[in-house]
């Protein structure tokens, strides 16, 4: 297993649709996380910042590949369709990130 952290900003305006759609996620959106070895999956709004932290334990033996189905879709591209309008990615993300990944530093079990 493989715990991954991110961090995207969110735009205050769009914050109120923002949390209204996680506060119903699509079934069909919270299948594909599954059947992508995904588990443990939360997001946290830190404000007034309106920094957006993420955390999932990655159960899989090929991430990228799982990404891929993920991204591939059509539920889930419809989902990202509204969610991103939402959100606004960091100047400092890694060319081809949205949401910009973090170093885990410390863990305890």
């Amino acid at each position: 297993m493989t715990r991954y952290g991110m961090v995207v900003g969110l735009n205050e305006d769009k914050k109120a649709e923002y949390v209204r759609l996680h506060a119903a996620v699509w079934p069909d959106v919270l299948k594909m996380i599954a059947q992508c070895n995904i588990k443990n999956y939360s997001i946290y709004l830190k404000e007034p910042e309106n920094l957006m932290f993420s955390y999932y334990e990655y159960h899989g033996s090929d991430h990228a590949a799982d990404m891929a189905k993920m991204a591939a879709d059509p539920v889930t591209q419809d989902w990202w369709a509204l969610c991103m309008p939402c959100q606004n990615p960091l100047s400092t993300r890694k060319p081809g990130e949205w949401w910009a990944a973090m170093d885990e530093i410390f863990h305890m079990a």
